[in-house]
């Protein structure tokens, strides 16, 4: 069984605060970077807890996990302020893979069914709290592995957790039921609970203070469950430091790309050391040469560079490192070292998503610089409902163009379609980086 870190993440007047009990705000409140964050340094899950107080509070919870799955690369669990099917659905919508029900709440366990068969089992999950004694009974425990996919044990004592993770599993032996993981989210579990406890056959993923922590090293800690014999989640790359062909310094060049947007960002030198530490802790790791000294990207400009791929050319002797940057990749301040043109001949765009940021850039420009007979800032002026009946009469024109055999009609009535979808996005706030990404989560 893989075995996995779960990182908790509490929201409440849309921050992040410390946990269910302390609704003081953690580090300063940004729940979307502590995603970011998290995601970057090796945590497996995220579990978002919303402990909104009204409907207002909640919609602004779910519009703040939207943007935490946009910076997020490993799935978020969301829990709290399930009431009715439509906050399952909500929850969903949000970019999470799992929506947790509440086992404390009997209209939750009465929804079980109807929501696991309506989104799907693998997308539920019930939580199920040990320090108040909550226990299920065997019969309910075969309705939860029926029905969920997970159990989240909250517990502020691991023993007392551990205690009760036992007989859940036990009781799903007795219900003759498929295996469920168990989840553990435990406030005092610490890095050698870890180590000692993720090793029970009942638990799949662990997590809580430990893993919360700003400075938790997360691949350190699964590094070291590596080392007692579990299965993790780690880098580890199909060609060892002998398979690469080096230069005659002994060393081999990194180009360093964005794994999101594809810009290329730098290119540095690796040798033995930087190359295993790299693979070690996932934070890119090269060799100065100029200093002559191991150099960990971002250690002194808080820059880090987070691995996401690895790739190597057909001569063994370049990589390609795909990660994730945080800030400006250049000492110049600037997000790439490769901000000045040479030579550029004058060619169309080709590239698709480039063509779309590019016409997006332009409609940006002309609603904060509004240009005399430019026909989208006539569009602004008019407003959302002008918009809006542009972009219906544009829809309509795909549809009648349609049924025409010749598809070149269909491309100009899509283009300018897209064109005023760009404006509306414009209008309201949404990027295409919004729009790749609320696809990506529907996976």
């Amino acid at each position: 069984m893989l075995r996995k870190l779960i990182t908790p993440i509490y929201l409440r007047n849309a921050q992040a605060v410390c946990s269910l009990e302390d609704a003081s705000v953690f580090g300063d409140g940004d729940a979307v970077m502590l995603a970011a964050d998290y995601s970057n340094r090796g945590a497996d899950v995220l579990l978002i807890f919303d402990q909104s107080d009204s409907d207002e509070e909640h919609d602004a919870s779910l519009t703040l996990m939207r943007r935490m799955a946009r910076v997020a690369d490993i799935p978020m669990w969301g829990a709290g302020n399930v009431r009715r099917v439509e906050d399952v659905k909500k929850i969903l919508y949000a970019g999470c893979r799992k929506a947790v029900l509440n086992y404390a709440k009997s209209s939750n366990m009465e929804m079980l069914e109807e929501v696991s068969k309506r989104f799907g089992r693998e997308k539920i999950a019930v939580c199920v709290n040990a320090h108040k004694g909550e226990k299920p009974s065997t019969e309910e425990l075969e309705k939860i592995m029926l029905y969920a996919d997970g159990i989240v044990l909250l517990s502020d004592n691991w023993e007392e957790a551990k205690a009760a993770a036992g007989t859940i599993g036990t009781r799903q032996e007795e219900a003759e039921c498929p295996a469920l993981n168990v989840v553990i989210s435990a406030g005092d579990l610490s890095e050698s609970k870890v180590l000692e406890d993720l090793a029970l056959t009942s638990v799949e993923a662990a997590g809580g203070a430990c893993t919360q922590a700003a400075d938790a090293d997360l691949m350190g800690m699964k590094q070291k469950m590596k080392e007692a014999g579990l299965e993790v989640n780690l880098f580890e790359s199909a060609y060892s430091w002998e398979d690469l062909k080096l230069s005659e310094t002994g060393l081999i060049p990194v180009v360093v790309q964005d794994y999101r947007n594809e810009e290329v960002l730098m290119v540095a030198y690796m040798n033995r050391e930087a190359y295993e530490t790299t693979l070690r802790t996932g934070v890119m790791t090269y060799w100065s040469r100029s200093r002559q000294e191991l150099w960990i990207k971002g250690l002194t400009s808080g820059h880090y560079q987070y691995l996401k791929e690895l790739r190597i050319d057909c001569d063994n002797d370049t990589l390609l490192a795909r990660v994730a940057q945080v800030g400006a990749a250049c000492h110049t301040g600037n997000r790439s070292c490769f901000y000045r043109t040479a030579l550029k001949k004058d060619a169309p765009q080709r590239n698709p998503m480039k063509v779309f940021e590019d016409v997006y850039a332009t409609i940006e420009d002309r609603r904060q610089n509004p240009k005399e007979g430019s026909y989208t800032n006539y569009l602004f002026d008019k407003g959302i409902d002008k918009i809006l009946k542009k972009c219906g009469e544009e829809a309509a024109e795909i549809i009648i163009a349609a049924k025409n055999p010749n598809p070149e009609e269909i491309k100009y009535e899509a283009a300018d379609f897209l064109y005023h979808l760009m404006v509306l996005m414009s209008e309201r706030g949404i990027t295409w980086e919004d729009i790749a990404q609320e696809l990506a989560n529907r996976e």
